[in-house]
């Protein structure tokens, strides 16, 4: 953030001080409302509210705190402020948020599809009638990002290794969350079992502090701590999907592009019960799918738009060179479904 503030004011667009300094606070903040391992746990913990909701109320809070220092940051983080191209700075298609998480992740999971220019991006900025665009010379660079987004979508995010753990820790908290609201004992530290107890709603979250106060102290290292002391747990389902994680016996996950037929996940639901001696009600922690999608790039929203030698402003898909360009902009879904591998010798 503060190298494109640097290069947009190198080309004489007008940002201040004090914009700087708002930009860089709603930039640090945008994501302080995730709650232990991210998205894979959004609406788990606490269902049906976003954590863009929860960082909005974390800066409000703060903003009380520091008596309305954050007044221009908060403007920037929801769209309002009149300068428009620093909210695309925070949150778009091109944020820096997305420059910078493609890069990482791309080192950390050693998958190079991800490496892009990202300091040749932010060098190719500018403004034009108060939008971020991005000059002719950097087309090329911003192609291959939308390209590598997609890659490192089916790679990466959506790989079936990530999809199978993630749901499977979904399905711990289901689980955990069902035993613990029937008055069972449930171990856990005292924020998580807070909120596996209580069913919260935005508004509570907005009208009691200390709710918020107890999202705040949960990390990756409460649910991980409580997955490991459920292993030993009396109840069977909440102990067999608590070793799979920590045992890394992960279910086999198939991924194709039609929705699963209904007889073979029937057939699996009764393999499953002369498998675990389990009711088949139980089957849906065990088998589980959905659908996933992946779209790299759509002109619906927060556009990427060119700035071309003649002064002319295009959006990047009639302006790119790339003749597969427009298929990155449609949404490409498939289907999962995952199951214990005990199920395929039955």
């Amino acid at each position: 953030m503060r190298k494109a503030i640097q290069i947009l004011r190198s080309k004489a667009i007008d940002i201040s001080e004090k914009e700087e300094e708002a930009a860089m606070i709603a930039i640090l903040l945008h994501d302080v409302g995730h709650g232990p391992y991210s998205h894979a746990l959004e609406n788990s913990i606490v269902q049906n509210i976003g954590h863009e909701q929860i960082s909005m109320l974390l800066m409000e809070d703060l903003n009380r705190q520091f008596e309305g220092e954050l007044d221009m940051a908060i403007s920037i983080f929801k769209g309002d402020y009149p300068k428009s191209f620093l909210h695309q700075l925070v949150s778009s298609q091109l944020d820096m948020d997305r420059l910078d998480y493609l890069k990482r992740d791309s080192f950390f999971t050693g998958v190079s599809e991800g490496v892009i220019g990202s300091d040749r991006i932010i060098s190719m900025l500018n403004v034009v009638d108060g939008g971020l665009v991005v000059e002719e010379k950097g087309i090329y660079s911003i192609e291959k990002f939308i390209v590598a987004r997609r890659l490192m979508y089916w790679q990466v995010y959506l790989h079936k290794t990530v999809l199978c753990a993630e749901y499977l820790l979904l399905k711990v908290l289901q689980r955990a969350r069902e035993l613990a609201q029937e008055g069972q004992k449930v171990p856990a530290s005292q924020s998580l079992l807070f909120f596996l107890k209580e069913n919260l709603e935005l508004d509570d979250f907005k009208s009691n502090k200390m709710v918020i106060q107890e999202f705040t102290k949960l990390d990756d290292y409460d649910v991980l701590a409580a997955i490991k002391t459920w292993t030993i747990y009396p109840d069977t389902v909440l102990s067999l999907l608590s070793e799979a994680i920590i045992g890394r016996k992960l279910f086999k996950t198939e991924i194709q592009g039609a929705a699963f037929d209904s007889g073979r996940v029937e057939e699996l639901r009764d393999r499953f019960t002369e498998t675990y001696k389990l009711p088949k009600e139980l089957s849906s922690y065990f088998i589980f799918g959905d659908s996933i999608e992946n779209l790299a790039y759509t002109q619906e929203s927060e556009r990427i738009n060119i700035l071309r030698k003649n002064n002319r402003v295009e959006e990047i898909s009639k302006a790119a060179d790339l003749f597969t360009f427009t298929s990155l902009s449609d949404k490409v879904e498939k289907h999962f479904l995952c199951y214990p591998r005990e199920l395929l010798d039955c």
